[in-house]
């Protein structure tokens, strides 16, 4: 559901993506200004931007995913949260692509909008979310590709989900 109902609570604006606002829910990726360490005979420039996903929890192990998103409308309804326990998930549009990402603290699941956080990205830049931190699904603001590593592991799917008793809704 893309529209939002004339009777939501709490209306979320999203804010600009930045480092420091994202911080209590984990990190934000960008392409550092400056200098690299010169790779490949000095054709490339490397940056290394996070040494540990946390995605070996319970014997886990790094996932590449692509999704393919189509654009929402928004506002759009914020009803229901997830969260992965074991490991971090990391978004990284492939392209110049912007999307959402509305989110809540780790710990006890979120009750309604007022506990929630939400960010626009500049369509540059991903996001790593740190294991537990309650978060709504993809919100494409542009159409297209992102690459998403999670943690993979025996024991299905680490994904706990919770309904908002508040629902809101979220707009640019």
């Amino acid at each position: 559901m893309n529209d939002v109902s004339p009777t939501a609570a709490e209306v979320l604006v999203a804010q600009p993506l930045t480092s420091e606002a994202f911080a209590p829910y984990g990190t934000v990726i960008a392409a550092p200004a400056g200098e690299g360490r010169p790779i490949n005979g000095g054709n490339a420039q490397r940056f290394d931007l996070l040494d540990d996903l946390q995605l070996a929890a319970e014997g886990g192990r790094p996932m590449l995913a692509l999704f393919r998103a189509q654009a929402r409308r928004f506002p759009h309804e914020v009803s229901e949260m997830e969260r992965h326990a074991l490991g971090s998930q990391t978004f990284m549009p492939l392209g110049d692509r912007r999307f959402v990402i509305v989110v809540a603290r780790a710990g006890e699941a979120p009750t309604s909008a007022r506990q929630l956080a939400a960010f626009v990205t500049d369509g540059r830049q991903g996001v790593v979310l740190a294991p537990g931190t309650w978060h709504h699904a993809l919100l494409a603001v542009d159409a297209g590709d992102f690459a998403v590593i999670e943690r993979a592991g025996s024991g299905g799917v680490d994904c706990d989900v919770c309904q908002l008793r508040e629902p809101g809704s979220v707009r640019l």
